[in-house]
């Protein structure tokens, strides 16, 4: 049976892209005013603040990367043929500093936890809910940084420790490289069963699809044919080192883990290192995989290494949506039962 035609609208209707859908808050945690919270990170080298949402506009100021900027509301350029037509206005309540291309800023939200006491033998999946937290050799500032872990990332915490100056630290392991470092416990969210519990379990795995469409740069999820679930995506690029197309075809789900280091070896880094990269569900054996996103947000044009990048919320939907299911105290789930993917022009 043939796939039904998607409008815009529908799309649009069915994704929630709409401006709340693109600050969504996490799971769980709700606000009286949305933007009162709501906090933008810096993604590229440099970002330019316009007067106006508009590349065309009068330029205010630029910001560097990791800069952590308050987003006070939203934008639609007068760009009609822009893949991404949102722009974050930042400053405050009381001062409207300008407009930034929200395609280069990762939305964020700084929610500090309190720590577990105890973490168990096999240790507790996790997400960074701060903007970014650094990761360290020991469980003090002072010593040497390993990783910057950025917010949504995801990883395994394996204990918990209090150092002299009484702050609380969670030892982290390291899946690629099997090496333990420490981060501030405040800064991770320990993560639910509710959270990760299977999206329509009823649903046979046969009766399930996903469908990626690269002329749109669009996901679909399909139950007995019919659209539940759609998002933007990045998928495969051509650029300046090399030709990284993603595949067509059919495929299946067939390795996921909610958790990967991605680096030297890993067809989604191609030479950069992103330890936490979330919800990953490989589709082939060469590394091809949906995973969630922080190192852009610039959703609805090709601009990956091969892999379909998604925004980690949606990449954790169709991850709790598909087959195999991982368990809550796994790393990982290979093989069994997977959900079918089809990949069209």
């Amino acid at each position: 049976m043939k796939s039904p035609n998607l409008s815009r609208r529908d799309f649009l209707k069915l994704s929630g892209l709409g401006l709340a859908g693109l600050l969504a808050p996490p799971l769980n945690f709700h606000f009286d005013n949305p933007f009162a919270t709501q906090q933008g990170r810096v993604t590229t080298r440099t970002v330019w603040v316009y007067k106006l949402p508009s590349k065309d506009a009068e330029k205010v100021r630029f910001y560097q990367r990791d800069t952590v900027l308050s987003i006070n509301n939203t934008a639609i350029s007068d760009d009609l043929e822009a893949h991404n037509r949102v722009w974050y206005q930042i400053g405050t309540e009381d001062f409207a500093e300008g407009y930034v291309y929200s395609g280069d800023i990762h939305p964020v939200r700084t929610v500090l936890n309190t720590p577990r006491i105890e973490i168990p033998k096999d240790g507790l999946l996790a997400e960074v809910s701060v903007p970014y937290t650094d990761a360290h050799e020991e469980p003090n500032n002072e010593s040497d940084t390993v990783y910057r872990m950025y917010y949504e990332t995801t990883h395994w915490v394996k204990s918990v420790t209090t150092n002299a100056d009484g702050q609380v630290w969670y030892q982290v392991r390291d899946d690629k490289w099997d090496k333990l470092y420490y981060a501030r416990a405040e800064h991770i969210r320990i993560m639910t069963a509710d959270e990760l519990a299977p999206i329509s379990p009823e649903v046979s795995s046969k009766d399930k699809k996903i469908q990626v469409r690269l002329d749109q740069q669009i996901v679909i999820a399909y139950e007995y044919n019919i659209p539940v679930f759609v998002t933007a995506a990045s998928t495969g690029a051509i650029l300046q080192v090399g030709t990284y197309t993603t595949p067509q075809g059919d495929f299946l789900t067939f390795y996921k883990r909610p958790s990967r280091h991605m680096a030297a070896g890993d067809i989604a880094a191609s030479g950069f290192d992103l330890p936490g990269v979330p919800w990953v569900q490989y589709i082939t054996d060469g590394g091809i995989s949906f995973h969630g996103t922080f190192w852009h947000n610039d959703f609805g044009r090709p601009r990956s290494h091969g892999c379909i990048n998604l925004a980690s919320n949606a990449a954790k939907w169709l991850y709790r949506w598909t087959s195999p299911q991982v368990a809550m105290n796994k790393e990982f789930s290979f093989g069994g039962v997977g959900t079918k993917v089809e990949i069209i022009e």
